[in-house]
């Protein structure tokens, strides 16, 4: 966004002043991320998640390339190459757990990251190109961290493969064929965990690629803020760097304080114990269960134990596994429509009481319900709780979440940035 008080880059350091000229990348640093990019002055810690994610995937970058090196994609020897790197390869093990459980935490800021932009409908004018683009890196995480679920070869690694790729044979006519050619035979084997292990390599840098257009795009309009209200005056802003360089500092520091509380004191909690074990297709595992990062989506996937018929006739439609796989990309797909499905003027649900009520009390207890659910055997009560959250899950984006748009009175909002934080509309000055 252009803000006429941002402040121009002018080096000062000879060699800055040789680099800006014949490749201006100090320049576009700075007008990125320093003192050139002011920003709402009301960004709360909420907002660190964006810096928190990026951090999260220079860490799987860097890890998951020097355990390249040492990793062999061969169903053969993939497992015992794992164990070599645990225990021959200096500070493999570091780089093993730093890897495995930086997956995890990636997703717990990209969730958080996800919910604080549907509670402040950061998917609005003139930011919808931002949440798209949002959406599709989610993707490309999930199908990333499903290959890279594979790669140890373990028991959860094979199965999850085979049920996983198995969910392509639901497609009518070219399902088979599809699922097939995916895996480069008719099981898990050697081609499909070469194939898992290029793509898993490949895909970070192209959701690296995402990421950019992701920051690209958010510098068009500029950062949303809890308030929902623009950017008028100079007042409502201050520069990204010291500000909140310092502010997402701060964030990294408590991040990285759990997150090594996990890699150094529970680096299995996250895993499951099968995956210990060498994988073998003729033991299948009791329970078969995805890394938790997919249970809701995996607990959707399950709620449909029914064919869709024709009342009366019997007649098949659509049979229940392929109404599951339907229901389970639909899921995530409905995110793309958000910006038209509410059409609040609004944005921050601070303001919005009868969104707020179904946000808190109605999707986030769902989302929690099919966490649980994704996670638990595939049995009573379990399926019947999925099934309700479910129903809930896409009648909240589908249905109620376009009903409470046109019907809510929202609250009054401040009149701009400055008021919300000092309580007038008049800039701050400084003490005499």
């Amino acid at each position: 966004m252009s803000f006429p008080w941002a402040k121009n880059y002018e080096p000062v350091n000879p060699v800055m002043r040789f680099f800006d000229e014949k490749l201006p990348l100090p320049r576009f640093v700075y007008n990125a991320v320093g003192a050139g990019y002011p920003v709402p002055r009301n960004l709360s810690y909420l907002w660190n998640f964006g810096v928190l994610a990026g951090f999260c995937l220079v860490l799987q970058i860097v890890t998951g390339v020097i355990l390249a090196m040492h990793y062999a994609a061969n169903a053969g020897v993939a497992f015992n190459s794992v164990e070599h790197i645990m225990r021959d390869v200096n500070w493999g093990w570091l780089m093993r757990y730093a890897h495995a459980n930086g997956a995890s935490f990636f997703f717990v800021v990209i969730y958080i990251h996800i919910f604080r932009g549907f509670f402040y409908s950061s998917y609005k004018a003139p930011r919808e190109m931002i949440w798209l683009i949002g959406v599709v890196i989610f993707l490309l995480m999930m199908a990333t961290a499903f290959m890279g679920y594979v790669l140890p070869w373990g028991q959860m690694s094979f199965w999850g493969a085979k049920v996983i790729t198995g969910l392509f044979g639901a497609i009518p006519f070219v399902g088979e064929p599809l699922q097939v050619w995916l895996l480069g035979g008719f099981a898990p084997d050697n081609a499909a965990l070469n194939r898992f292990f290029s793509l898993h390599f490949l895909l970070p840098f192209v959701i690296a690629g995402a990421v950019i257009l992701h920051i690209w795009a958010l510098h068009i309009p500029g950062s949303s803020n809890p308030t929902g209200v623009e950017v008028k005056t100079e007042s409502d802003t201050l520069p990204f760097h010291p500000y909140f360089t310092a502010k997402d500092g701060f964030g990294l520091g408590v991040f990285l304080i759990i997150y090594m509380a996990f890699v150094f004191f529970l680096p299995n909690y996250l895993g499951h114990p099968d995956n210990y074990i060498p994988a073998n297709p003729l033991s299948t595992p009791a329970h078969i269960v995805p890394e938790w990062y997919f249970w809701p989506f995996y607990a959707i996937l399950r709620a449909f134990t029914g064919d869709l018929t024709i009342p009366l006739l019997g007649i098949q439609i659509i049979p229940a596994k392929l109404l599951g796989v339907l229901a389970m990309f639909s899921a995530i797909l409905v995110w793309f429509f958000l910006p038209w499905l509410d059409k609040s003027p609004v944005r921050s649900g601070h303001y919005r009481p009868l969104f707020r009520k179904f946000f808190w009390f109605g999707l986030i207890p769902t989302m929690l319900v099919l966490f649980w659910c994704g996670g638990a055997p595939a049995e009573e009560p379990y399926v019947m709780l999925s099934q309700l959250a479910t129903a809930y899950y896409f009648a909240h984006f589908l249905i109620i979440l376009p009903i409470i748009s046109s019907i809510e009175r929202p609250e009054r909002l401040p009149s701009s940035i400055t008021e919300a934080v000092l309580g007038t509309d008049k800039p701050a000055t400084a003490a005499a």
